[in-house]
């Protein structure tokens, strides 16, 4: 009889207890405070450029592929802002080495994909930060541009 009230007294403080769920806090953040961030300009250099959703782009001369990328990175420590703004930036990194290894010069049609979930802008990319991780993940195609 003990260990029947025991054993309830436990379930009812395990049922009373708040549930605990990791944090996942969606932002949309602007494109153009992650490129002014972290020297993103200067580490992308100008060898291959990149539109973000429909943007309009010069003539395109070759459709070379299409990939995704989806990488994450510490946020311990650090406001949202600059987590995102961080992975936005190796997301970028990583485009921009697939581009190099196709023969691309551009990078168009980047549209936010996290979950498989597209969400196009050409002005704001998603990111979601959780207690110790922030993620950004992107759709894209690899093109040639006409100069």
């Amino acid at each position: 009889m003990k260990k029947m009230i025991s054993a309830a007294v436990f379930f009812g403080m395990m049922a009373a207890l708040p549930s605990v769920q990791a944090r996942d806090t969606k932002l949309m953040l602007p494109i153009a405070d992650a490129m002014a961030s972290n020297d993103a300009k200067d580490r992308l250099g100008d060898s291959v450029k990149f539109f973000f959703a429909k943007q309009p782009t010069p003539k395109v001369l070759v459709h070379l592929g299409k990939d995704k990328v989806s990488l994450k990175t510490n946020a311990f420590g650090k406001t949202n802002e600059t987590a995102c703004n961080w992975v936005f930036l190796s997301d970028m990194l990583q485009l921009q080495k697939h581009a190099r290894e196709m023969g691309a010069n551009a990078v168009i049609n980047i549209t936010s994909n996290y979950d498989n979930i597209e969400n196009p802008s050409a002005t704001e990319f998603e990111c979601h930060v959780g207690a110790i991780m922030a993620g950004v993940a992107f759709k894209a195609e690899f093109v040639k541009i006409a100069d």
